[in-house]
């Protein structure tokens, strides 16, 4: 009898491990997380970046035309100007932001930036299906080009989606096309 008992606590045991685990990985999951917005490491502006220069948001994403994530750049992205660029716009200071990101390129390390998008591990999604049926990152990123610091735009929840899809299809119909942004549940959920 204590053994059962010893053996019963150690899988209930294990088992709220693991839901606590899992909770603390993300917390933000399942659930509308709309209008998260974590403090990053490096104060980097696309309102400066994709907005007032207006760099294509794939010069430093490059891999969401090719593949599933669209993925951080590494730093020699961001030197190919920042080598030359180290001031701040019309000053003579240097810019701590650049001298940061300077710093971690010449010790080998990367920027721990703190992710903002993130869909939950039963979900695939493919950035270059989306960004190849010319869907704009600003769909489902808001308009980045105007915020110095990116905030979740979209809820990212199943409906959101969903509604997306129903959406482009509708407009489709309309224009006597067949739907092309699938509703299924196998699209999405492998």
């Amino acid at each position: 009898m204590q053994l059962r008992t010893v053996l019963l606590a150690a899988v209930v045991g294990t088992g709220l491990s693991f839901l606590v685990a899992g909770l603390t990985v993300d917390p933000r999951l399942p659930g509308d997380n709309s209008g998260y917005q974590p403090a990053q490491p490096i104060a980097y502006s696309h309102r400066v970046h994709a907005g007032e220069n207006k760099m294509d948001c794939q010069f430093c994403h490059t891999a969401a035309e090719k593949g599933r994530h669209a993925g951080i750049p590494p730093l020699s992205t961001c030197l190919k100007c920042h080598e030359k660029i180290v001031n701040r716009p019309n000053s003579k200071e240097p810019s701590p932001e650049i001298a940061k990101l300077a710093k971690a390129f010449k010790e080998g390390q990367p920027v721990a930036w703190n992710r903002i998008h993130r869909m939950p591990s039963f979900v695939f999604f493919d950035h270059s299906r989306h960004v190849n049926a010319g869907v704009t990152c600003q769909t489902c990123h808001g308009e980045v080009q105007t915020m110095d610091a990116v905030v979740q735009a979209r809820s990212f929840t199943m409906g959101d989606c969903l509604n997306c899809h129903r959406d482009h299809n509708a407009g489709l119909k309309a224009r006597g096309m067949p739907p092309a942004a699938p509703t299924d549940c196998s699209s999405c959920h492998h």
